[in-house]
């Protein structure tokens, strides 16, 4: 059984987990879905690649304004 981790395939609970745990205070299932609606990259099985996602975070919108 493979339990590596792949940055670039994170099912979206587990990206939420991992977030928490690294100290943000921000993410919740409901915040990733309301990104993904927003526009936040994700993979067509539904997995998110966690270096995409942080640089769509970190884009912010087209008015400049930061994700929250």
């Amino acid at each position: 059984m493979d339990n590596s981790l792949k940055l670039t395939a994170l099912p979206p609970e587990l990206l939420v987990r991992l977030l928490k745990q690294s100290g943000s205070r921000m993410i919740s299932a409901e915040t990733l879905a309301a990104d993904f609606e927003a526009g936040a990259p994700k993979n067509q099985d539904g997995t998110v690649n966690l270096i995409e996602y942080a640089a769509w975070l970190a884009k912010g919108d087209e008015d400049g304004n930061q994700s929250e």
